[in-house]
């Protein structure tokens, strides 16, 4: 509405089989895999002298609400806001490498914005060591390749993305193709090609915007609410850097806004796909073999936690899947679970998984409080609260610590806990009963009946 030369699509990513058909991947299940492979061998953005992302050029009086179609997120939100836009740095302010993630933007003016950066993320380090030592030029990209959309999400893995790193190089290995860059026609900065908007500017490090009218009239921050969160919480408002557009690029004909559902399965898919292949990754670094498969359910909230399941193969493999536990937990900021299981629990299935902590876990000795007094996040309300009477600000908050779950059995008891098994491939329905009434009985299972019953446990 308002913007008859835009369209505005979401939920593209809402759909794992949707995303394996798009990397050509054969299960779901699979895709981490196929990002491990990336992370170990990227594939170099190239550089190109044009792209579709700059058929239309504004350098002059523009207006960004009247070209970017910017939605409103909840009843809530101080109007609408920018949510969608992927940064990118590259070169020497991301040490010689490339960074692309998600900062959310409020803009204030025609042409300035408020622009959030995660505290410990590749964006906090950028404008820690930049600070004050000049404008640092990003491009926010919006419309662009799906595996930069997954690797924009990629956050609080950096042991194993860490700064320098070729994050386009990672997607561009993903695609099976270099991901395309241009020159921005306004900064010292690299836009993707393909993109469908690009807001070229810079961070200004010297100056500071209030993301809420409401939070700036009360002069508070972490208190008035502005956009909804990877946590399934509402977020609060805050001052942060000023973000200052200088020009901005676009297709010509009908350019495509992608909305960004936060806290829905589009979201979950694209943060939790390479997150969860950074964790495989990270595993196979401290015990090579262990892990075999590691997932993130939409309950732990994308960067909130993850499931490990791993095979031990002799008695001294024994605690090392706390080794792997312990540092996943450790070292992304403000992940609050984490859950070792054995290769017979389907993590999967979070009733299986339940199943495992019921009759697995020892509550002295295998539920784990990890990093306690640690660094945190802002975005979760637990840590938040932890300011009590002060400003909920990063600075005044304290990690209450991870809960870290041992669900795995012991291997010298292995044989105590072998899973009762019934014969169900020798059973055949259809000489007994109806197809209808097969299919009755069926309808009147619970999903984990249904799960149980095809595996015969």
């Amino acid at each position: 509405k308002g913007y008859p030369n835009a369209r505005i699509c979401n939920n593209i990513f809402a759909n794992a089989q949707r995303i394996a058909r798009l990397l050509d991947v054969d299960d779901p299940r699979n895709l981490k895999h196929r990002v491990v492979e990336a992370l170990r061998d990227p594939l170099p953005p190239v550089e190109v002298k044009d792209g579709p992302c700059q058929e239309v050029v504004l350098t002059k009086s523009f207006d960004v609400w009247d070209v970017v179609p910017m939605i409103s997120h909840s009843d809530s939100d101080p109007g609408r806001t920018l949510g969608a836009g992927t940064t990118v740095v590259r070169g020497k302010h991301f040490w010689g490498g490339s960074h692309i993630g998600y900062n959310r933007m409020n803009f204030r003016g025609p042409d300035y914005s408020s622009f959030q950066i995660s505290p410990g993320s590749h964006m906090d380090q950028v404008v820690t060591h930049w600070y004050r030592k000049g404008p640092i030029p990003v491009t926010i990209n919006i419309g662009i390749p799906p595996t930069c959309t997954m690797m924009a999400g990629s956050g609080f893995t950096y042991v194993i993305l860490p700064r320098g790193c070729d994050e386009l190089g990672v997607a561009g290995a993903l695609q099976g193709a270099p991901v395309e860059l241009v020159r921005a026609r306004t900064q010292d900065a690299w836009s993707i090609a393909s993109a469908e908007y690009v807001i070229e500017g810079y961070i200004d490090t010297t100056q500071k915007v209030w993301e809420s009218p409401l939070a700036e009239k009360d002069d508070v921050q972490g208190v008035h609410p502005f956009h909804p969160e990877w946590s399934g919480y509402m977020g609060k408002s805050y001052r942060t850097y000023k973000f200052q557009a200088t020009a901005i690029t676009h297709r010509a004909d009908r350019p495509l806004y992608y909305g960004l559902i936060v806290h829905g399965m589009d979201e979950h898919f694209i943060d939790g796909i390479v997150r969860e292949a950074c964790f495989l990754e990270l595993a196979e670094r401290i015990v090579p073999g262990l892990c075999v498969d590691t997932h993130i359910p939409m309950g732990m909230t994308d960067w909130g936690g993850v499931i490990f399941q791993v095979k031990k193969r002799r008695a001294r493999d024994e605690g090392l899947q706390r080794n792997i536990l312990t540092a996943a937990l450790s070292i992304s900021l403000g992940a609050r679970l984490g859950i070792v299981v054995d290769e017979d629990v389907d993590i999967y299935n979070i009733e299986d998984v339940l199943w495992a902590l019921t009759t697995r876990v020892n509550p002295k000795e295998d539920v784990l409080t990890i990093c306690e007094g640690g660094f945190g996040q802002t975005f979760q309300p637990a840590e938040r609260s932890s300011a009590g009477d002060r400003q909920w600000t990063q600075s005044n908050i304290r990690f209450s610590g991870a809960m870290g779950i041992d669900a795995t059995r012991p291997f010298i008891h292995k044989d105590a806990f072998e899973r009762a098994r019934y014969n169900v491939e020798v059973v055949d329905l259809a000489k007994f009963y109806s197809p209808e009434q097969i299919r009755k009985a069926k309808e009147g299972q619970r999903d984990y009946a249904k799960f149980l019953a095809e595996r015969g446990i």
